[in-house]
Parts: C-alpha cells; structure tokens; sequence
C-alpha cells in the first residue's frame, strides 16, 4: 500500500502550481514550453494511476490470437493474417480498437470524447 499523496497525487499538485501560479508570470515565450510541461505531468499522472492491467490482459490476447509476442502480431499483420475476411480479422481488430483506446485514455482522454 501507497502512503498518500501517492505519485500521481504529486504530479496533479505540481501541474496545478505551475499552471496556476507559475505560467502566468513567465514570459510569453516560456509560456509553451510551461505548458509542454504540464501535459507531460498530466499524462504521467494517469500513467502512475493505471495499473497497466490492460496491457497484460492485451498482451495474453495477443499470443492467443498470434501464438506469439506484439512482434509477431505486427509481422502477422503486415503479411495479411487478420486482413478482411480472414480468420481473426474481427478479433484481431477488436484488439487493436481495445489497445488503441487504452493508450488514448492516457495521452489524450479528451480524444475518447
């Protein structure tokens, strides 16, 4: 168990600091770079909460579909094995549909909209 403020906990404080006291005092040419800055915090704050459940459970759908690594998938991919109206096709795309969305929720929630 954690002790409170976890990590994530942190990171948001420190976001907050820098976009609420900070940013508006720097000058204008910083200002993008501060803000840079602050997403990198956001999304290492939702990396820090994720368990990162979903990339084992994505990686033993993988192996049971490919009956290998995501190297595998991808060179499996790429020679066709899931193309439309194959085999697998719809659960290796609902597959790549579930990681992609994984991925966004940390980078870039407001895309899953």
């Amino acid at each position: 168990m954690r002790e409170q403020p976890d990590g994530a906990d942190l990171l948001d404080a420190a976001r907050d600091v820098l976009l609420a006291e900070l940013l508006p005092k720097l000058p204008e040419a910083q200002r993008f770079a501060a803000r840079m800055v602050a997403n990198a915090m956001a999304i290492a704050a939702r990396e820090a909460r994720d368990d990162a459940g979903w990339v084992t459970a994505a990686e033993a759908r993988i192996v049971a579909l490919a009956g290998g690594g995501a190297r595998h998938f991808a060179a499996m991919i790429r020679a066709g094995a899931f193309d439309p109206n194959t085999p697998g096709h719809a659960e290796a795309a609902s597959l790549l549909l579930d990681i992609a969305r994984a991925r966004c929720a940390v980078s870039a929630p407001r895309a899953l909209g």
